[in-house]
Parts: structure tokens; sequence; C-alpha cells
């Protein structure tokens, strides 16, 4: 899927298209003869990989009668990152908004989605997902009672999926495919397909489409799913083990219940890991600190599953040059700079030895 050439239309053409990246920094450092490459989502214009899902359910609510411009209301339940890539669609289209949020997500998103002239309800992080008064259950009463309007609903919508295996997997294959074939003989190693891919799961749309698009270009493609410690997406049900707190910080993936557009099993997902947020956030801050990856916290937990398999059981793919291993890095920074995980690690003063020098040269007298 080449990148649009010339000046676009609006915004809306700047959604997806990103690049695929080595993270070269990473895989020296942890002994890895793989090709260990990351798809950057958070480059997509709305800022995360929910842009492609929001443009397609629109435009396909549109093609079908749902959505009417001048009279629907769009209403969605959502983390933060599908409501706003809704919120660039809806701007530009010119249908009124309204989010429900669950308390723990960021100030940051709901801060953009107020720009972007969307309504916000923040609803208690610990309703469960059946109660009415979750995000869901907030978002179906307000559906309800206000006339015209429609909940796209990410949780049981198929475009969801179908955007990422009509446009996300097709991308990663062709990056890889392109590299492959303008390979020299100084070039790096490469099979030419997607080996294995690792994707985080929130509503499982990603992995879903995903999968079906690179196992269509390789079979043989081991699927990763990899689920927040306290979330139950995870099969077998016995990777969810119940002495997790339900209660997690890192934000956008993981659930209490299982999405319809989630198919968690084989062939569809091969193998879940559990990452909990003390291996997600520091690597997040690797990504930012070692390869300039300014991510958010679910990359970090994308990453810690990635690295987990290829130290264990992926031990010798890990070792096996010309192996390509991608990992989706679902969103960037931008919506969580208050966030304690971030502060924290990001403004902790360090004796570095540039630091050093620094102080030496201040301490020397003229």
């Amino acid at each position: 899927m080449p990148l649009p050439q010339g000046i676009l239309d609006s915004s809306l053409d700047a959604i997806g298209q990103t690049p695929l990246v080595r993270l070269q920094r990473i895989a020296d450092a942890e002994g890895l003869k793989c090709n260990l490459l990351a798809k950057l989502e958070f480059l997509s214009v709305g800022g995360s990989l929910k842009d492609r899902i929001a443009k397609r359910m629109v435009e396909e609510a549109e093609r079908t009668g749902r959505l009417v411009p001048g009279k629907t209301t769009v209403i969605e339940a959502t983390s933060g990152n599908t409501g706003i890539g809704l919120g660039l669609v809806c701007a530009l289209k010119g249908y009124p908004l309204i989010i429900t949020l669950p308390a723990k997500m960021s100030l940051e998103k709901e801060a953009t989605l107020r720009a972007l002239g969307a309504e916000i309800i923040r609803t208690p992080t610990e309703a469960a997902f059946d109660s009415p008064e979750s995000h869901i259950g907030v978002a179906k009463r307000l559906q309800q009672r206000i006339p015209d309007s429609v909940i796209l609903d990410q949780y049981t919508n198929l475009d969801n999926p179908l955007a990422h295996e009509l446009t996300t997997g097709p991308e990663i294959i062709d990056a890889i495919v392109s590299d492959y074939g303008s390979h020299s003989a100084t070039s790096r190693k490469s099979t030419g397909m997607v080996d294995v891919l690792v994707v985080g799961a929130g509503t499982g749309g990603t992995i879903t489409g995903c999968s079906h698009s690179v196992k269509a270009h390789n079979p043989d493609c081991l699927v990763i799913g990899v689920d927040p410690k306290g979330s139950i997406l995870a099969y077998p049900d016995s990777l969810n083990k119940s002495t997790d707190s339900p209660i997690y910080q890192v934000e956008g993936i993981g659930y209490d219940f299982i999405p319809k557009v989630l198919d968690r099993f084989a062939p569809t997902v091969d193998k879940w890991l559990k990452i909990g947020d003390e291996e997600a956030f520091p690597a997040a801050m690797r990504l930012i600190k070692e390869e300039a990856l300014l991510v958010g916290g679910s990359s970090g937990t994308a990453l810690a599953g990635t690295l987990k398999w290829l130290r264990e059981e992926g031990k010798s793919l890990a070792q096996t040059e010309g192996k390509n291993v991608v990992v989706i890095l679902p969103d960037g920074i931008r919506n969580y700079m208050s966030k304690p995980w971030f502060l924290e690690s990001a403004t902790q003063e360090k004796e570095t030895t540039l630091a050093r020098v620094i102080k030496q040269a201040l301490e020397k007298n003229d």
C-alpha cells in the first residue's frame, strides 16, 4: 500500500500509512539476531491505531444509512483513542459526538477530545462492563434517550477488525516484502515474510484483523496476544489469575469482558502472554530512551511481551538471522505526559557522566 502522494484533501487521508522501523538498539542490547521491527501507529494523524477503525466505522455507517449528516449524533464508549479518532472524523464530517470515558483515562485524552468538540462523560473505573454506571452502560442509556443517536460500538462492529485486516496488516507485509525485494549482498537478511506478530489486545480488533492478513501471507506466522495482568482476554482462561488486581494503570488494552470482535483462539491467536504494569512502563521508557520513540504505556506492554517470548519460548527464533518479529506500538506519549509512571521516570534526576561534566564546568573559576 503506497504512501499518499501530493497534497491530501484532509487529515482523514493522513490516517494510517505508518512506518515499520527497526528496534536495532534494543535488539543489540538483548543479543537478538532476528529482525525486531515496530509498527509506529502513534504517527497516524490522530496519534493511534484507533484512527483507522474510527474512519472505517463512520464511513461504512454513512454508506449503509446509519449515519445521516446534519441529523445523527454519534455516541461511543472508549478508553480514549477510539474517541479521539472519532473526534477527528466527526469534526470534519459535522457529527455531534458524545464520549463516555472511564475515570482512570488520562486528562490529556479528555482535553484532546474536548478540543475536537466532543462532549465527555466520565464513569467509574471500577464499574463492571455490564453495570449501568460503566462507560458502556452510560453510552447505552444516552443512546436510548437522545433522538437520532447511534453507538458505532467498537466492541461488536466488524469494521473494527476489517480496518486492520485491510490496512494495518497489508502495510506491514508490504514494508517487509519491499525491503526484501531491495536487498543487496550487504543488506540484513530477511525471510521476506512476517514470521512473528505481537499485538496488545483491547477490543481485539487489531490482533484479529492483522492476524487474518498476515496469515494469508504466511500461514506459519506466529501471532502472539499480550494482555495486561488484571484483564481476562488471554486464553486459556487459566492465564487470567484471580489473584491479579483487576485495576491496572496501563490504558487502552485489557477488559473485564470478551469483546465480540476478538477471536482469541488459534489459529487467529496462537499464544497469549500476561504482562503487568511493572513490566510495561519500564519497557515504554526503553523505547523512548533507547529508540527515541515517544510511545505510550501499552506500547511498553507489547514490547515487554515480545522480549519475554524471545527470551523464553522463542530463543531459537531470536537467534535466527532474517526472521522478522513485528510488534505493533499502538499510541504515543502525548496522552500520558501527566501520568506518574512517565513523570517520575522522565524527571528523576540522575548523576550521569554528562551531568558531572556540566557540574565541573560550572564550578571552574573564570
